[in-house]
């Protein structure tokens, strides 16, 4: 039953072939006994006829098999136009898969540190060997106490170059100081670790005395190159970015986030750090080289150093405020222990 049913399915599809096929070999064996027939004329029509019918017949099959060719060929250049467009597909595909790496690469070098000790190591290694430092933040109180000091101890021990680039609050406009002031004491109102509480004048006193150590350490290092800006609004994060990482700090120590080298993160920050920087008031550091500073600045050279750098001091504030603020400029205090 198999064999009949796969005969009639191609008898289905071949019938006028077969039937051409039919007509071709009856006319053949009409033609070789034609000399048994009486009517020759007859028996020759008959041929001729057929050979007609024949022709006719594998004429339609080569047209109907040229009709169903050109679908087959059709699809056949559409495959090509395909496989020809495949290359381009992928890669597309391929920049697909390089954007959604780098996404990833991104996500896995930015993350969240989480508590005192581990931000602090962060730092610490930020510090081991960066050629440059990158902040800003408030007054630069941590800065100060830390980052600078060790900044310029292992660069001196090494002997290489260090820039370092600044900005903080402007001392002289009152209404950032307050409003820095302000802010600070609505996180908390208890002492920090330097253990004061944050007022409009500490904030003045922070971001003078983050002036006066630049100075100092510039004129003891002489591979310090420092540049200070001195912005009229604040911020509450601080950035502190090195040769090899980020680190974003807001007003809860115990909490920070960290970027390295490489990442996209990282280079934007670099990009907006200089852009905010260029729009700061500058404080030119090169002029106080021309007042030499004591191991521990004296009343004078403080007041004089100031003036030359064209940020007097206020006319209120006494031996004892300046005394105060040098104090802050080369004792300064870890505020977060």
């Amino acid at each position: 039953m198999g064999r009949i049913a796969r005969f009639g399915a191609w008898l289905g599809k071949n019938v006028d072939g077969f039937i051409a096929l039919l007509l071709a070999v009856g006319v053949g064996v009409v033609g070789l006994f034609q000399d048994v027939f009486k009517d020759k004329d007859a028996v020759q029509q008959v041929i001729a006829s057929g050979t007609l019918l024949v022709l006719a017949l594998l004429a339609t099959t080569i047209l109907r098999d040229r009709w169903r060719q050109e679908p087959v060929e059709a699809a056949i250049r559409e495959s090509f136009t395909s496989t020809a467009a495949l290359p381009g597909r992928l890669e597309r595909l391929e920049g697909v898969v390089d954007e959604a790496g780098r996404a990833l690469q991104d996500l896995s070098v930015v993350h969240v540190l989480n508590g005192a000790e581990e931000i602090a190591k962060a730092h610490a290694e930020g510090r081991g060997e960066t050629d440059r430092w990158i902040f800003k933040g408030g007054t630069g109180t941590y800065f100060r106490a830390v980052t600078l000091p060790e900044c310029v101890t292992a660069a001196r021990k090494e002997r290489r170059a260090l820039l370092m680039r600044l900005e903080i609050l402007d001392p002289g406009n009152e209404r950032v100081c307050e409003a820095y002031a302000r802010f600070r004491r609505s996180m908390s109102q208890e002492p920090d670790g330097t253990g004061e509480v944050w007022t409009p004048e500490r904030t003045r006193k922070e971001s003078y005395a983050t002036i006066l150590a630049g100075c100092w350490y510039h004129q003891r290092f002489g591979l310090l190159e420092i540049h200070i800006g001195l912005s009229a609004t604040m911020t509450t994060f601080r950035w502190d970015l090195s040769s090899a990482s980020l680190i974003i700090t807001g007003e809860d120590p115990r909490r920070a986030l960290l970027a390295r080298r490489g990442s996209f993160y990282y280079d934007s920050c670099i990009t907006e750090l200089m852009t905010s920087l260029e729009q700061a008031k500058r404080v030119p550091i090169e002029l106080g080289r021309s007042v030499p500073l004591s191991e521990e600045p004296t009343i004078e050279e403080v007041r004089r150093l100031f003036e030359t750098l064209g940020l007097p001091l206020p006319r209120s504030y006494t031996d004892r405020d300046i005394g105060d603020l040098t104090r802050k400029a080369l004792r300064a205090k870890n505020p977060y222990l």
